[in-house]
């Protein structure tokens, strides 16, 4: 019987960061152009969240009927290690997407209606990430789902349901979910460069599959510069004081060094955190920049 120590590893905690900080961003960016709406700001944190507990379910899940964390190196898998039945981390996973719904939902109603569309996209491109039978995380295209999702949909929406325009926040909302997407996308790639013995075995063709350990290695570095690209063209649209982001290096730096040093296996885990933390720190320093330059 899986306890309740077990769920909570099995939610991986370590990944929470990427749903704290596209909510972070995109209020930073509200308040910037506009002014913040903390109850709706809170609502798209539940939001985020629920999807990003649902994910990692959901994941399990999937993985685990199909043997892929058979032989796992990473962190604690549910149905794979046999501690929980599929049936119920396939319930958790719905339970998770059903209260990012609730939320979404009242943001909705609040709102626009057609946000309810993005909303049930972005739960069924959570599923089928690796549900169904041909989920596109085992063609390579993980990357694009945590780009568009965790990145751009997550801070342009969280920005949208404070200030209900387009034209002031647009560019400064998007120029900000490429940053958080870009380490959101780096935190996946140090996961798959951990699990490309195993996957390869199994049949998940990631893209660090197909890639291969060297190219996936540099790609991880690529990504984290494109972040810090994205926060001095942010910058350059709003305020300087943007630039409190760059406090990610403290932890991205010695991150790239490990995946450029050429650790493998469980050398990698450290990875996964300090890329988390510096996903946040992109945000929270953003944030607050943007709120000082006001």
């Amino acid at each position: 019987m899986a306890t309740p120590a077990h769920w909570l590893a099995g939610a991986r905690p370590r990944t929470l960061p990427a749903a704290v900080a596209p909510v972070l961003a995109g209020t930073g960016v509200a308040v910037h152009v506009d002014e913040a709406v903390w109850w709706k700001a809170l609502l798209a944190l539940v939001v985020s969240l629920a999807l990003q507990v649902g994910v990692n379910y959901a994941n399990d899940y999937s993985d685990g009927i199909r043997g892929t964390d058979a032989d796992r190196v990473g962190p604690l898998r549910l149905v794979g290690s046999g501690l929980a039945s599929p049936a119920a981390v396939k319930r958790a996973a719905f339970l998770a997407f059903g209260v990012a719904g609730v939320a979404g939902l009242v943001l909705a109603a609040t709102t626009a209606w057609w946000l309810l569309a993005v909303g049930a996209v972005s739960v069924v491109a959570a599923w089928f990430y690796t549900g169904g039978s041909k989920p596109y995380g085992y063609l390579g295209l993980g990357e694009v789902m945590v780009f568009v999702f965790f990145g751009l949909v997550a801070v342009v929406g969280t920005t949208y349901v404070q200030t209900e325009e387009w034209s002031d926040g647009g560019v400064p909302a998007l120029l900000a979910g490429v940053g958080v997407g870009s380490i959101a996308c780096a935190i996946l790639v140090a996961n798959n460069l951990r699990d490309i013995p195993t996957d390869r075995v199994a049949g998940k063709m990631t893209l660090a599959v197909r890639l291969g350990d060297r190219l996936t290695r540099w790609w991880y570095a690529a990504l984290l510069v494109l972040a810090v690209a994205a926060l001095v063209a942010l910058a350059c649209c709003t305020t300087w004081w943007a630039l409190l982001g760059l406090v990610l290096a403290l932890p991205a730096v010695p991150a790239a060094r490990i995946v450029l040093g050429g650790a493998g296996g469980p050398g990698l885990i450290p990875v996964l955190q300090k890329t988390g933390v510096a996903e946040l720190l992109w945000a929270a320093g953003a944030a607050a920049g943007l709120v000082i330059g006001r």
